[in-house]
């Protein structure tokens, strides 16, 4: 008994120091970005590298305004948060039948939904652009909306499907005996207690369209052009080498919405995956 109380401490102490150092290894990537971002140009080429240096926020105010920055920063809240609401309306309504609904090889077909996944995101692009340019919607938001939507439905789909797998089906028989339909108990039962699970879902499907790239650069030009194309902009508006203040000052203001929006969110998020870890 003495000896597992003495393991049981140092395993415990192990862990955690794991878990800083895992911590730091992923963060420091980021806190270097955001340090980088305030530096001047002879400083973040200085060697070895300096944490001590007069910082300046010349990247920002140059930037800002260059690049279309606030611009683009709305474009891209707009169709994450758009393109996030719809996934999650069809996903989940997909994910639902799929988990429910006796359907002959229903699990087959949404293995084949999630499967298109695997598809590489420029033989979808191309064709997407062909479509738009024919139908006048380049440079459009429901453009950009309607095409994030093909890589988070399938997204959505697979992991409400899993969590009304795990939701026992007395609670729709019970409804539907009490005089419920399949769609009022859905409503009224299933949604509010899968409400944390809905919720995890929608911030990954939002953060997912917030970082995605090929899409928004194929299909936009300027009007709905997002933040990582104004990124991959800066990146390539370069002669003497890359404008690293500039790349990282863009960067910082991309990852800081992220950043509070998760923090905002945690409790609901931490919810929602705790109950999918236990549900079933």
């Amino acid at each position: 008994m003495s000896q597992a109380r003495k393991r049981r401490p140092i395993g415990q102490t192990l862990r955690i120091v794991g878990g800083v150092m895992v911590s730091i290894i992923f963060l420091f990537p980021v806190y270097w970005m955001v340090l980088t971002s305030f530096k001047q140009q002879v400083d973040i080429f200085t060697s070895p590298p300096t944490f001590w240096f007069e910082p300046t926020i010349a990247a920002y105010a140059e930037y800002m305004t260059r690049a279309d920055i606030l611009p683009r920063l709305i474009n891209t809240v707009v169709v994450a948060t758009l393109s996030a609401l719809f996934s999650i309306i069809v996903g989940t309504m997909a994910g639902y039948a799929l988990a429910r609904i006796q359907i002959r090889g229903a699990a087959t077909f949404g293995a084949l939904i999630l499967l298109s996944r695997g598809v590489p995101p420029i033989a979808l692009a191309v064709p997407m652009f062909l479509v738009a340019r024919n139908l006048g919607l380049t440079d459009q938001h429901i453009t950009l909306i309607l095409a994030y939507s093909t890589f988070l439905v399938p997204y959505v789909m697979w992991l409400m499907r899993s969590f009304f797998l795990s939701l026992p089906r007395e609670l729709e028989e019970s409804a539907m005996i009490d005089g419920c339909s399949r769609y009022g108990a859905f409503f009224k039962i299933i949604l509010p207690i899968s409400l944390p699970g809905l919720l995890s879902t929608l911030i990954f499907s939002m953060i997912l369209a917030w970082e995605e790239l090929l899409f928004a650069l194929v299909l936009t030009n300027r009007n709905a052009s997002t933040i990582p194309v104004a990124i991959a902009g800066i990146a390539g508006d370069t002669v003497n080498g890359a404008n690293w203040a500039a790349l990282t000052a863009v960067g910082t203001i991309t990852v800081v919405p992220v950043v509070i929006f998760a923090l905002l969110v945690q409790k609901w998020l931490i919810k929602g995956l705790a109950d999918g870890a236990t549900k079933g």
